[in-house]
């Protein structure tokens, strides 16, 4: 999947597509960058993330159509989300997405809509995909207020989700039925 779009802010080309393992050294780059620029916004830190090498980052990319990672690229990656689907038979009609971020100079130009949809058209041509499940945290307020334009409706409130310095976060977990 490739969608070509036109940030309105710079008329700068970006382009939305699939990430391969060839993006491995950039999606680890900008999945660190996430992790110290927002730390509240995640679960993940840099010593414990999964991306926590060029190589692991290898695995995530290459585990195919039902964990893909997309990538928000002009001159450079400067966002990317994920997706991945339940393993388990009982919940294969569900959807995770996970890890959304643009680098802050690339905000405010539609980029995070343009990943959410990508993401989410894919989704779609899931066979027997109906829902679309994210959690995010009360840090990432754009995020979320992004999530409830395009529909997601919050079906729990986990309380200390987790704490960063004495900071202490909520999450909420967000559903999305696909129709």
């Amino acid at each position: 999947m490739s969608v070509e779009r036109i940030s309105q802010t710079t008329l700068m080309p970006t382009k939305i597509r699939t990430l391969s393992a060839g993006d491995a050294e950039e999606v680890f780059e900008l999945r660190r960058h996430a992790l110290i620029d927002s730390p509240l916004a995640f679960l993940a830190s840099p010593e414990d993330d999964l991306a926590s090498s060029v190589e692991s980052v290898r695995v995530l990319l290459s585990r195919g159509v039902n964990s893909p990672l997309f990538g928000a690229c002009d001159a450079r990656l400067v966002g990317m989300v994920g997706l991945y689907r339940d393993r388990h038979v009982k919940a294969v009609h569900k959807v995770h997405l996970w890890g959304m971020y643009v680098r802050p100079e690339s905000r405010r130009q539609g980029l995070g809509r343009q990943l959410l949809d990508a993401t989410l058209d894919h989704a779609q041509g899931l066979d027997g995909v109906r829902l679309v499940h994210l959690s995010v945290s009360e840090a990432a307020a754009d995020a979320k207020s992004l999530y409830e334009r395009a529909g997601f409706q919050v079906w729990g409130t986990e309380p200390e989700a987790f704490c960063y310095n004495g900071q202490r976060m909520r999450e909420f977990h967000m559903v999305l039925p696909l129709m």
